[in-house]
């Protein structure tokens, strides 16, 4: 895996779990431009994230949450900034962070990152290249499940750009038009 440590990487703060409690909507946009880290086999890795996309709750029908509380969702009613790992497709990993309240089942899946301007698109590609699996399902973000997210001290220039969700459209044309999918613009 090829190191991607950011330039003045001392300006990095981790962002702490309580930035996830609140909604979906706000921490998808936030989580652009800040940075997904995880360290595997002693190197500390970071990526920019430019693509994240909101699961609101129960009513939301493109939600995992809107079939009720099962054994596959029960970790999105646990606390803000739990890791929620599935697979689908029988070969994709997709990490998501529980957002919201405890009890409250809504989530950010982190759709791309990117390394010096090389970018990482697909949830399922992020997941792969970055050694996330389902062994971190139901984990708390920092040293447990050693992934997290750093925030740089610099202010980030480029726009934000709100399109439809992708691959939802099973939830029905009112759930799959609603703009809850953030990328960071070049």
């Amino acid at each position: 895996m090829p190191s991607a440590n950011v330039p003045g990487s001392k300006n990095m703060q981790r962002v702490s779990n309580t930035f996830f409690n609140r909604p979906a909507l706000v921490v998808a946009k936030e989580l652009l431009g800040c940075y997904l880290v995880r360290t595997i086999e002693g190197e500390t890795v970071r990526y920019m994230i430019t693509e994240t996309e909101a699961y609101v709750g129960p009513h939301d029908l493109a939600s995992h949450s809107s079939k009720g509380r099962t054994k596959r969702t029960e970790v999105m009613y646990q606390e803000p900034g739990t890791i929620y790992v599935y697979l689908i497709y029988g070969m994709h990993n997709m990490l998501n962070i529980v957002t919201d309240e405890k009890d409250y089942p809504a989530a950010v899946l982190i759709r791309a990152v990117e390394h010096d301007g090389e970018p990482i698109i697909g949830p399922g590609n992020v997941a792969k290249h970055m050694r996330i699996d389902r062994m971190i399902n139901g984990k708390m973000l920092g040293k447990e499940s050693n992934l997290w997210f750093e925030k740089s001290s610099k202010k980030i220039t480029r726009k934000i750009k709100r399109t439809p969700r992708i691959g939802v459209a099973y939830a029905g044309p009112i759930w799959a038009e609603k703009k809850y999918r953030f990328i960071l613009t070049p």
